[in-house]
C-alpha cells in the first residue's frame, strides 16, 4: 500500500511538473493572433491537454471525417465524470462548445484552447469544472479546416491563412442538424445524443457591414420551444452580452445583417433559425443553443479575445447554475406538447436604436452598376435604425393524440433518421385493418428549381384530413409523447421548412407514375359523361367559370382521369399519417 501511495504521488509531480513546462500554446498565440495551425495541431494538442492534465482531460476521437481524418473532442472535467454513462447517472451538467463548422471562420478553435488553458490552469472560471462536464470540438469541419488559402474569406480580417466554408462533400454542415446527410453531422450527433448537452455553443463569424459593434449574441430558446426554456434562454443571453461588454466589447442581441442588404437604414430584423441551424435545432430537443458571432471586419485578435470571452462567461455561468439548467430542461422534457410552432415571422412592430456604425455613403457603382455603399472607418457615427424584434409563430401544427405512423414501405429509411436523432419509436407487428388516422394529400405541390445542399426541396399546399386506411405489419409507431416531440413534429408536419418531406425524401411520391393516352382519355371521358348527368354538369360549369380549365386539354382530360378507377390513389399522398389512438 505504501509503494502503490508513494508511486501515485510520484506520478501527480510528474504529471504537474509536465504540464508546467508543457507548451499548450497554438500557433495563433504564439503569433500574436495573427495566423492559426493546421488540423495536426488540434491532434497535438488533443494528445498534450490529456497528457499534462490526465485527470481532468480526455482526448477523444468521435467520427471520422469523408477525407479520412480524425474528429477530436476534448471531455474535460473535475467531476470525474470522463465518460457520457457517469454524466448522465450524477445529472452532471454539459455544455458542448464546437468551433470551425464553417473551417474559414475559425476564431473558436483558437479561442477556446485558450481559455481550456486558462481555466485548467486556475486562471479562468475557478471551480468551473467542478460543477460541469465541458466537450470542446476544436473544429468541426476538418477537411474544410485543411483547404486552407489566404483569401477563402475576402470579406474577414484575418487569420493570414484559413480553411474553407464547405466539407469535402460541399455540404454546409451549419444546414444539416434535420437531414444528417453528412459523416460528420451524423457523428456530431452521435456525440450530443451520448452526452445530452444542456447547452451547445457554436462559434462562428458572421459577414456583412462595417460598423463598431463586434458581435452577436443569440440563444434559442427564447423566441420558440417550451416556455421556462425560453425564460432561461433569455437570461443566459443577457448575461453573457453583460459580461463581455463590461471586457470592451459591443454585443448585440440579434444577427447584425440588414433587412436590405447593403442598406444601413433598413434597419434589422430578428426570427428564429429554420431546424438545419443549431439554434433552431436544439430547442426542439428542449436544450438551448448559443450562436457566438464574431464581425468579421474586427480583426483576428479582437475577435479571438471576445469569443474567448463568451466561453469564459458561460463556464462561469453553468458554474453559478448549472444545475438549475439542467433542472429546466428535464421538467420541459416532461411536459406534454399540444402544438409547435413550424416557421416564425418578426412582426411589423419596430423599435428604433442607435447602433455604432461608420459614415458611409450610397452612391452608383461604376463597377456593377448598383447602387453601393461605402462606409468611411475613420468617421464613426451613430445611426438611428429600427429593429424589428416583436417574433412571433407563423406556420403552427397541434400535435396528433398519439402520434404519426410510417408505413412499411418507407420504414427502413425513416427508422436510420430516427435513430440519429434518439428519438424513439416501435414497430407494428401486424396488419391493422381500416385504422383510423389522418392523410394529407397535397393540392400543390412544388419542387425546387436547383439543387440545394444535396436536394430537390418540395413545398405542398393541403391539410390533415380524417380517413381509415389499412396499416400493413413493419410499420413504425413514432409517439408524440416522449422529450423531443417538437422534433419529431418538424420531422413528419409536411409543411415544416426542414421536415423529411421538404428536404425531398419522399420526392417520389408526388411524381404521377400511371396515365392514359390521350386518345385513351377522350374515349373514357365520352362514356363517363354519357352516364354520369352530374359529372357532366359539372364539366359544363368549369368550362364556363374557369376560362384557364377551359383553354387546357391536358387540365380537361385531366378532369376525368382523376375520376376513373384507374386513378392512382396515392398519387401525391404525404406517406406518413397521423393518429390519435396508438396502434
Amino acid at each position: 500500500m505504501i509503494r502503490r501511495a508513494l508511486t501515485l504521488a510520484l506520478l501527480a509531480v510528474s504529471a504537474h511538473a509536465w504540464s508546467a513546462v508543457a507548451d499548450l500554446r497554438t500557433e495563433s498565440e504564439k503569433s500574436g493572433f495573427t495566423r492559426t495551425g493546421r488540423y495536426e495541431e488540434v491532434e497535438a494538442l488533443c494528445a498534450a491537454f490529456q497528457k499534462a492534465y490526465p485527470r481532468e482531460v480526455r482526448c477523444t476521437e468521435f467520427g471520422r471525417s469523408p477525407e479520412g481524418r480524425p474528429m477530436m473532442a476534448l471531455i474535460v472535467t473535475r467531476t470525474g465524470a470522463m465518460i457520457a454513462s457517469e454524466a448522465r447517472r450524477r445529472n452532471i451538467p454539459v455544455v458542448l462548445m464546437q468551433g470551425g463548422i464553417h473551417a474559414g471562420e475559425i476564431d473558436g478553435k483558437d479561442a477556446g484552447f485558450l481559455a481550456l488553458r486558462e481555466v485548467l490552469e486556475g486562471k479562468q472560471a475557478k471551480g468551473a469544472l467542478d460543477k460541469q462536464v465541458l466537450i470542446f470540438v476544436p473544429v468541426f469541419n476538418v477537411d474544410g479546416h485543411e483547404r486552407f488559402g489566404k483569401w477563402n474569406r475576402p470579406n474577414q480580417r484575418g487569420p493570414v491563412e484559413m480553411g474553407w466554408r464547405a466539407t469535402a462533400q460541399n455540404y454546409n454542415l451549419n444546414r444539416d442538424y434535420m437531414k444528417a446527410d453528412t459523416p460528420e453531422m451524423r457523428a456530431m450527433l452521435a456525440l450530443v445524443n451520448a452526452w445530452d448537452p444542456v447547452l451547445y455553443v457554436d462559434l462562428h463569424v458572421t459577414d456583412g457591414a462595417k460598423f463598431e459593434h463586434d458581435v452577436s449574441i443569440q440563444v434559442e430558446p427564447v423566441y420558440s420551444g417550451d416556455s421556462d426554456l425560453r425564460r432561461l434562454g433569455a437570461a443566459v443571453r443577457d448575461k453573457t452580452i453583460e459580461d463581455i461588454n463590461k471586457k470592451g466589447s459591443l454585443a448585440q442581441p440579434f444577427y447584425m445583417s440588414f433587412v436590405e442588404t447593403d442598406n444601413p437604414a433598413s434597419g434589422f430584423e430578428d426570427s428564429v433559425s429554420d431546424p438545419r441551424f443549431s439554434t433552431g435545432y436544439f430547442q426542439l430537443r428542449n436544450r438551448m443553443a448559443m450562436l457566438v458571432e464574431t464581425h468579421s471586419w474586427k480583426d483576428y485578435p479582437t475577435r479571438v479575445r471576445i469569443t474567448h470571452n463568451s466561453i469564459i462567461s458561460v463556464l462561469e455561468q453553468m458554474k453559478q447554475d448549472g444545475a438549475r439548467w439542467q433542472q429546466i430542461a428535464q421538467e420541459a422534457d416532461n411536459r406534454q406538447v399540444q402544438s409547435t410552432a413550424l416557421t416564425y415571422k418578426a412582426s411589423d412592430k419596430a423599435r428604433m436604436i442607435d447602433f455604432r456604425g461608420y459614415a458611409y455613403t450610397r452612391t452608383p457603382s461604376e463597377v456593377s452598376g448598383a447602387l453601393m455603399t461605402r462606409y468611411d472607418e475613420s468617421q464613426p457615427q451613430i445611426w438611428r435604425v429600427p429593429v424589428r424584434d416583436d417574433v412571433q409563430p407563423l406556420l403552427v401544427a397541434s400535435a396528433p393524440g398519439a402520434g404519426y405512423i410510417v408505413p412499411a414501405a418507407w420504414s427502413e429509411l425513416v427508422a436510420k433518421k430516427l435513430a440519429q436523432h434518439a428519438i424513439s419509436f416501435r414497430t407494428i407487428g401486424k396488419d391493422l385493418a381500416q385504422f383510423s388516422v389522418q392523410t394529407f394529400r397535397a393540392d400543390e405541390a412544388k419542387f425546387g428549381g436547383a439543387s440545394f445542399e444535396g436536394h430537390q426541396n418540395l413545398k405542398v399546399h393541403g391539410a390533415w384530413k380524417p380517413e381509415a386506411r389499412d396499416i400493413g405489419k413493419g410499420a413504425l409507431f413514432v409517439p408524440v409523447a416522449q422529450p423531443k416531440a417538437r422534433l419529431v413534429m418538424h420531422l413528419f408536419e409536411p409543411q415544416g421548412p426542414d421536415s423529411l418531406n421538404s428536404w425531398g425524401f419522399f420526392n417520389t411520391a408526388y411524381e404521377r407514375k400511371e396515365y392514359m393516352e390521350e386518345y385513351v382519355a377522350e374515349e373514357v371521358a365520352r362514356e363517363m359523361l354519357a352516364r354520369d348527368a352530374a359529372l357532366a354538369a359539372q364539366f359544363k360549369q368549369l368550362l364556363e367559370s374557369d376560362a384557364a380549365f377551359a383553354a387546357s386539354p391536358a387540365r380537361r382530360l385531366e378532369f376525368f382521369a382523376r375520376r376513373h378507377s384507374s386513378w392512382d390513389e396515392r398519387y401525391r399522398l404525404y406517406p406518413v399519417l397521423r393518429t390519435d389512438l396508438a396502434p
